[in-house]
């Protein structure tokens, strides 16, 4: 991968290497190594993973641009992947998004998505969503395409209109942000293989699949999605969840049984660790540079 490009030239060299691309959620900088480890090509930052990994809150539009700013630079910094961020709906009106364009651009993000829900938002797979007309998601994205320097920056526009006003609603809509500037579509809250085969026939540019786990959209395989003309499928919180239940089982051991010694074959290792993050590299550049200092 060649960081001499850009991170959105980054982002669409690994769309045209992996159809679908996979892409892989992480919650923090450590996750984004491991991915990377794992051979994924792109990773992702969720909003929810901000809000539920780093706050403790749900996802409900109560995270800041600056508190997904700063999630992102650290795994930006950390990792040469891609990384395609959920910006919710922009955090405000127009002069909002021109800063969060501006920030995305200025951690070294690749790509971000803005979706068409109202600005207090509600997870994609929950009831009681409300959308914007499709005038006010276009000045959106109008905004979006107006703030970036050149096209290096992908704007991704996701629709979360099936679930609320009907399948065909979601394609039309889609069509018109297409219009608008979008680079992708997001196609949140699908329900069938042949829903996503029919909106990507419809649709003129990559269309993402979200495979959340426990959500309204099946959960369907790589090979599902290649049929279906999917460009991306994103996992946005699967090593979360598995983190999550993994942690919560070595708190009730450690209480139950007062030593983590029946969890040791479960963990990773201390060497496994340092390899990951290349410790001894930085330990032998701390000793050169302690030698060298009179």
């Amino acid at each position: 991968m060649s960081l001499d490009l850009s991170p959105g030239q980054r982002f669409s060299d690994a769309l045209a290497r992996e159809r679908p691309l996979q892409v892989a959620g992480t919650i923090n900088a450590y996750c984004a190594k491991l991915a990377e480890e794992a051979g994924f090509q792109a990773v992702y930052l969720s909003g929810a993973g901000v809000a539920n990994a780093s706050f403790g809150l749900p996802d409900l539009g109560m995270t800041t641009l600056d508190n997904v700013l700063e999630d992102a630079r650290r795994i930006t910094s950390a990792s040469a992947l891609p990384l395609l961020v959920d910006c919710d709906t922009g955090w405000g009106q127009r002069e909002s998004i021109h800063a969060t364009v501006r920030g995305m651009e200025s951690v070294g993000v690749a790509a971000i998505h803005l979706e068409d829900q109202i600005h207090h938002k509600r997870c994609g797979h929950r009831p009681g969503k409300q959308l914007v007309s499709t005038g006010d998601m276009i000045d959106r994205l109008k905004a979006a395409t107006d703030a970036r320097r050149g096209e290096s920056l992908l704007i991704m526009a996701r629709t979360d209109a099936a679930a609320v006003e009907g399948f065909d609603a979601a394609i039309e809509r889609s069509q018109q942000y297409v219009e608008g500037g979008a680079d992708m579509i997001f196609a949140e809250a699908l329900t069938t293989a042949e829903q996503f085969s029919q909106f990507t026939a419809s649709v003129s540019v990559p269309v993402l699949a979200n495979m959340t786990e426990f959500g309204r959209t099946p959960l369907l395989t790589v090979g599902d999605f290649h049929e279906a003309g999917v460009a991306l499928v994103l996992y946005p919180l699967s090593a979360f969840r598995a983190m999550s239940a993994a942690a919560l089982q070595t708190y009730q051991t450690l209480r139950r049984e007062g030593t983590q010694q029946s969890l040791l074959d479960q963990m990773q290792t201390r060497d496994e660790l340092y390899r990951i993050l290349d410790y001894q590299r930085f330990e032998q550049q701390l000793d050169e540079q302690q030698e060298s200092t009179p």
